[in-house]
């Protein structure tokens, strides 16, 4: 591959416009020439690609691969990838390095996922992975190789304001995964490169294909890591003891049983294992709550209002560069409470206890208490915290309506 792969990578300064070529990119950039990068090598075609382009920029480009989950049941692919990753670096010429934090990982993100799940809310383990794993024991342990810069195949950026990096939005706008990287710390992003940020998906896969790497075709990893395809009632019910308990309408009408709150989660359609009521309407049953004081799944049928928020109280928030000045008295900007959602118009202010009260410009959709609501200005990425509370729009008539952050709290 030619230098002009690089030339047209695109590293973004806020402070300037864009630039193209090789001896105007940011610092950071322009510094991996013969420094040491190591680089997070999963063994997917990403990954593979980033080593490519930093091995271009005339990096001193070592891999490492961690082992996060062990089982033996068929369905973790943590062996195969390792295999592709040797395969990768054999190709591409470049030192690999292995470490297992799978003991790290059950402490620090599987046992959270566990408990999120047992008090009835729907986690983001993707999140904490980042925070604590890759860019937390990973970045620790990079150092000890003597790397100066961390390197990952994520879709995302980062550029300098006021001298500070910032957190930015891929060029490819359907793999963008700054939402789960919104809580890494501003130091961990101010020394990493993300070389795919500018790339699109489609480029990324061609520049695999035109140097044989046998990982161009790969498929990309999906859902949860550790679940991997398994079904996922079936995985949870190995670490969680189910409860079954009524299936109900707002009204009160029970409709069957479910295999336990902790297997459904709000908006959700298939799987309910409920039919219609006699003479009632045919559209489409939805989970609208999940009452935990009486282990009652409640749902309702149809485009129900009761599927949406005006507001949440989000908690632990992280603000990459600071809160906004303005926090106080209301900030105005753009969020998103699931990833791959259009930017969502909101105002953000100091609740109870540090608390984050956030108000939707429009009405929110099955939005989930133990997700993450990330906040963005234009392309930047601000922050994000854990929803914990929704507040349901006002629906005349409907049983299910309780006041403001009472619902909320059952997940």
């Amino acid at each position: 591959m030619s230098r002009s792969w690089l030339a047209e990578l695109r590293f973004t300064s806020l402070d300037k416009h864009p630039v193209r070529s090789l001896d105007k990119l940011p610092r950071m950039v322009q510094d991996i020439a013969n420094r040491r990068v190591i680089l997070g090598l999963s063994g997917g075609v990403d990954s593979a690609v980033a080593a490519i382009l930093l091995k271009e920029a005339g990096a001193d480009v070592h891999a490492l691969h961690m082992t996060n989950w062990e089982d033996e049941d068929g369905y973790c692919t943590a062996a195969e990838d390792l295999q592709d990753a040797r395969r990768i670096c054999e190709q591409v010429d470049i030192p690999l390095h292995h470490v297992n934090f799978a003991k790290q990982y059950r402490d620090r993100v599987f046992r959270y996922f566990l408990d999120e799940y047992a008090a009835g809310r729907t986690p983001n383990p993707d999140v904490l992975c980042n925070r604590e794993i890759k860019f937390g024991v990973f970045r620790e342990h990079a150092k000890r190789l003597g790397g100066e810069y961390l390197a990952t195949g994520h879709y995302a950026r980062t550029g300098t304001v006021n001298g500070q990096t910032v957190l930015l939005k891929a060029a490819d706008r359907n793999k963008d995964q700054s939402y789960f990287l919104h809580a890494v710390s501003i130091t961990a992003l101010s020394e990493t490169v993300f070389p795919l940020g500018d790339l699109q998906k489609a480029e990324v896969r061609r520049i695999a294909r035109d140097h044989g790497l046998a990982v161009h075709d790969k498929k990309d990893s999906t859902g949860i890591c550790f679940i991997g395809e398994r079904p996922f009632r079936e995985f949870l019910s190995t670490y969680l003891p189910a409860s079954p308990g009524p299936v109900r309408t707002p009204d009160g009408i029970e409709l069957g049983e479910h295999a336990g709150l902790m297997y459904y989660t709000l908006g959700q359609r298939q799987g309910l294992g409920i039919g219609g009521l006699q003479g009632g309407s045919d559209e489409p049953w939805y989970v609208v709550d999940k009452d935990t004081s009486t282990n009652a799944l409640i749902v309702a049928q149809g485009d129900t209002a009761l599927l949406l928020s005006d507001s949440v109280v989000a908690i632990e928030p992280n603000w990459i560069n600071g809160p906004p000045e303005d926090l106080e008295r209301g900030y105005a900007c753009n969020c998103k409470v699931r990833y791959r959602q259009d930017d969502q118009g909101c105002t953000v202010e100091t609740g109870a206890d540090g608390a984050l009260v956030v108000r939707f410009k429009d009405a929110q959709r099955a939005v989930a208490p133990g997700q993450y609501v990330v906040f963005y200005d234009a392309d930047r990425c601000l922050g994000g915290a854990v929803i914990d509370q929704i507040n349901r729009i006002r629906a005349a008539g409907s049983a299910i309506m309780r006041p403001p952050g009472d619902l909320a709290g059952h997940g």
